[in-house]
């Protein structure tokens, strides 16, 4: 995945919170549009171990997280502490434009 430029990312925050007023409405609109977006399912690897990322949700208090299963076993994981995947999931630079949103 070609990383996106800072102009890139700046337009793709323009987009994902052109109806979002304040903090809260920006958070859920980038959690909807890399809900939307973000090709799931997809492995990455976790603490050395594959795991499978089957959705990503809204969690208060923790922003946007990935849900990873590995066997019967599942996990949240902050979606910008998410190692990159080889290759990229398609939609990932949404994770990337969020990464450049955050403070």
């Amino acid at each position: 995945m070609k990383k996106p430029t800072r102009t890139e990312l700046d337009a793709m925050v323009a987009e994902a919170t052109v109806d979002a007023y304040d903090e809260h409405e920006q958070l859920d609109a980038f959690h909807t549009v890399i809900d939307d977006r973000l090709a799931l399912p997809f492995d990455t690897t976790v603490l050395g171990a594959t795991a499978t990322v089957t959705a990503v949700q809204l969690r208060p208090g923790s922003g946007i997280v990935a849900l990873c299963k590995r066997g019967r076993h599942r996990q949240r994981i902050g979606i910008l502490d998410l190692p990159l995947p080889e290759p990229a999931p398609e939609g990932w630079a949404w994770v990337e434009a969020y990464r450049h949103w955050t403070p």
